[in-house]
């Protein structure tokens, strides 16, 4: 089998096929996690983006509760993941907030943390008080904390993926930009700048760098940026105050801000950035200047790193599974919520019937 992209959707996938038997060739055009997969802002989040409720009413009790248990379950999938091939990526469980930013946004983060408690899900709602305390900062007047989430260093762990996969047998390529996929020898002819594979079956996973590969498919996502700033590492007293339980945070809202500690003591935050790459923090000042004004103590800090990069935002903010010819499937437009990416590959993976190892 045939793997197109070397993120977390290609690499989880490699990984699962290889473990089955299966003969798999991944090709990634760039390095392993060169997308959103190696420069997201390291949150492994549960949950889809429309609430539990507004899936049901789309898709009913039967797909609607699947579709629920499948992406609550996605940290489960991740951490296990971790635990059971020995990646190290900075791996902390200790749970997600999803902040209020504004009194008229308390009312909908109460509503969907009582849809997960309905759901059995370990959620909890934060009044203005308790979030103040978790964060260090008075901006926020209210909170979910869904204790299924948390936080890894997420170029380690694609690096770790690909590790495991290749130990269980797939076989990886980076710098490998597949140029034209067509009908032909054993099902599928992908062809590359250095020469073509063979294949019976193939999984698209390209995500926010969908080229022309499959025809229409970049027009089915909206490739977008986000951008991610971090400080030097922060004195013990600063970095205490500021998320004291290790939580990871995202903020409701139109223009959504998350951040995280890292390992190292770290601030790391991201938001919306230039319709660009970039490189260095002061291509993102008004991220810089927001985070002083939820902890002035960070004035004094310094900045030094920033990154950034494409994201596949899909029309129902839900990720896509296509299987639009046979033996093509493509996963992809997980619209910013990194933990489905994880789940929906396995889940993938496991969806192919393809217990032979014959060819790639």
């Amino acid at each position: 089998m045939l793997v197109i992209g070397g993120g977390y959707t290609g690499l989880s996938a490699a990984l699962h096929l290889a473990m089955r038997g299966v003969a798999v060739v991944l090709l990634e055009a760039e390095e392993m996690g060169f997308g959103a997969s190696g420069r997201n802002g390291g949150q492994v989040n549960p949950g889809l983006k429309p609430d539990p409720d507004q899936i049901l009413k789309w898709y009913g009790g039967g797909l609607g509760a699947r579709m629920l248990s499948f992406a609550g379950s996605a940290p489960d999938v991740v951490f296990d993941l971790i635990e059971r091939h020995g990646i190290s990526c900075e791996a902390n469980r200790s749970g997600m907030l999803r902040a209020a930013t504004h009194p008229r946004h308390v009312a909908a983060v109460r509503a969907t943390t009582e849809q997960y408690q309905r759901l059995g899900a370990p959620v909890e709602f934060l009044s203005r008080e308790a979030i103040a305390t978790a964060t260090g900062t008075g901006r926020y007047h209210g909170a979910m904390l869904d204790r299924r989430g948390g936080a890894i260093n997420p170029l380690s762990y694609a690096r770790g993926l690909a590790r495991a996969a290749i130990g269980a047998g797939a076989r990886l390529h980076s710098r490998t930009r597949v140029l034209e996929l067509k009908p032909g020898g054993a099902g599928w002819l992908a062809r590359c700048a250095a020469g073509s594979i063979s294949c019976a079956q193939v999984l698209i996973a390209t995500n926010g760098y969908t080229d022309d590969v499959w025809p229409g498919l970049r027009r089915s996502i909206v490739p977008v940026y986000s951008s991610i700033a971090a400080t030097a590492p922060l004195p013990e007293a600063i970095a205490r105050a500021i998320l004291p339980r290790g939580q990871v945070l995202w903020e409701s809202g139109t223009v959504t801000v998350y951040y995280r500690l890292d390992a190292a003591r770290r601030l790391l935050i991201g938001g919306r950035g230039p319709m660009r790459e970039i490189g260095t923090p002061a291509e993102v000042g008004y991220i810089l200047r927001y985070a002083r004004r939820l902890w002035p103590a960070l004035a004094s800090a310094s900045w030094t790193h920033a990154w950034g990069g494409q994201l596949a935002i899909t029309p129902d903010h839900l990720p896509h599974l296509h299987s639009p010819a046979p033996g093509v499937w493509i996963c992809l437009g997980y619209s910013g919520r990194a933990g489905r990416a994880r789940e929906r590959a396995r889940r993938a993976a496991r969806a192919q019937d393809c217990g032979s190892s014959r060819g790639a």
